[in-house]
């Protein structure tokens, strides 16, 4: 699979984001991100935006017979960071620090998120900041879509 990763990124022109569910006991362990870090940074390159989503809500307290814990994606996530990674985001978690993509120069929020809410929306059509003009890796359009967590009421019954 990592050769995989490799050839699309270096082989291709399609954009490429991982993403990584945090499984407790199995692959969340501080060395294994440490190094999963590592490899994306050296082979991949520092921006290859990487997504650590922890367990879905009822799956850790069922694997573990204890329930989520918000930090084991937020720390993953400083790993990552500290290792290089440009763009690395927390997933299932409401944290908008975590999951709102910041300009690599001067630190600005360039997309704010918070679950499946856009907030904060500072860049420029080309795909630069707003702060400093540094561009963000990405494809992005000149203004924000239409997106967020869809709702539709139900109605039961005839």
């Amino acid at each position: 699979m990592l050769d995989t990763l490799e050839y699309l990124k270096h082989e291709t022109t399609v954009w490429l984001e991982i993403t990584t569910l945090l499984i407790p006991g199995l692959n969340d362990a501080t060395g294994e991100t440490e190094a999963m870090s590592r490899w994306i940074v050296e082979r991949l390159g520092p921006d290859v935006p990487v997504a650590l989503h922890r367990v879905p809500p009822g799956l850790e307290a069922a694997a573990t017979g204890r329930p989520r814990r918000r930090r084991r994606s937020c720390r993953a996530r400083e790993i990552a960071l500290a290792a290089g990674i440009r763009y690395a985001y927390t997933g299932n978690v409401h944290d908008p620090a975590g999951q709102s993509t910041r300009c690599h120069r001067c630190g600005a929020v360039l997309i704010g998120r918070d679950w499946y809410e856009l907030g904060a929306w500072r860049l420029d059509a080309d795909g630069r900041c707003a702060a400093c003009g540094e561009r963000c890796a990405g494809v992005f359009e000149g203004r924000p879509g239409r997106w967020g967590a869809r709702r539709l009421p139900v109605r039961l019954g005839a």
